[in-house]
């Protein structure tokens, strides 16, 4: 059934998901581990390439030695049949020869053995010449993406925790929404203050304004005492006492003032 196979199929992608992002997050625990382990493993591999290459070039210098020394008897039986005939002894230079083909025939048949043995012995060495270059490769390589993965990891971290500033569940917003709430307990609480002082207040302001009507009252009384003085007219002696012939005008002013 097609709705069947969309569920299961869903299903499949979902656990596939779960199982990478499983292996992901081990990786990211044991990256370091893991990636000395490589390069472990590519230290086995060279090993194992060094025994291998050492077992060919064991065999090839064996078969090198068994061949080398057919060649040297079959030189040794041709020197021998030269010393016969020297000696005008035909008989025993063929017997010589005849050797000598027998030493031939096995550097023939080992020949092609020796060169491949040569080969794989060649080509072995120069595979541990690579090998053992690129674990050196791989061990500068190991340290490097070590420290990539420990500063990438952490600027993560960084980079995580500055996306959640401004999350509703994030700390810092936590605390932005402590101090908002302080704050309106304080506003508050001001609000309360001002409205119990209310009353007191408008009696306060009522003694003031009575303070201030007070002084103005007698600042009116004494412009009055002051425009009366102004309007009342000069205070003249009948007679002038005997030996002054006038006041001065502070004496006259004096006497206006007792008038």
């Amino acid at each position: 059934m097609p709705f069947l196979t969309d569920i299961f199929g869903r299903m499949g992608r979902v656990v596939r998901g779960q199982a990478n992002q499983g292996v992901d997050a081990i990786e990211d625990a044991t990256f370091e581990a893991t990636v000395k382990q490589t390069v472990a493993d590519m230290k086995e591999e060279l090993n194992r390439v060094v025994r291998a290459s050492a077992v060919a070039m064991s065999n090839y210098n064996r078969l090198d030695a068994e061949y080398q020394k057919y060649v040297r008897q079959s030189q040794e039986w041709k020197d021998r049949a030269n010393l016969a005939l020297d000696a005008n002894n035909e008989d025993l230079a063929k017997k010589a020869l005849a050797k000598k083909a027998e030493s031939d025939r096995q550097v023939a048949s080992m020949q092609q053995a020796v060169e491949a043995a040569r080969q794989t012995s060649e080509k072995l060495k120069q595979q541990v010449g690579e090998l053992k270059g690129k674990i050196d490769e791989g061990e500068r390589t190991a340290t490097t993406l070590v420290a990539r993965k420990n500063a990438a990891m952490a600027q993560r971290k960084v980079s995580e925790a500055m996306a959640g500033v401004g999350n509703a569940d994030n700390a810092f917003a936590a605390l932005n929404r402590f101090e908002e709430s302080v704050s309106k307990e304080e506003a508050t609480a001001k609000a309360f203050d001002q409205l119990a002082s209310v009353g007191k207040d408008d009696d306060l302001e009522k003694q003031f304004a009575a303070l201030g009507g007070h002084s103005v009252d007698a600042e009116l009384d004494a412009l009055k005492k002051e425009r009366q003085k102004a309007a009342a007219p000069p205070y003249i002696p009948k007679e002038l006492p005997e030996g002054s012939a006038s006041l001065t005008s502070s004496q006259q002013t004096g006497e206006r003032a007792k008038a």
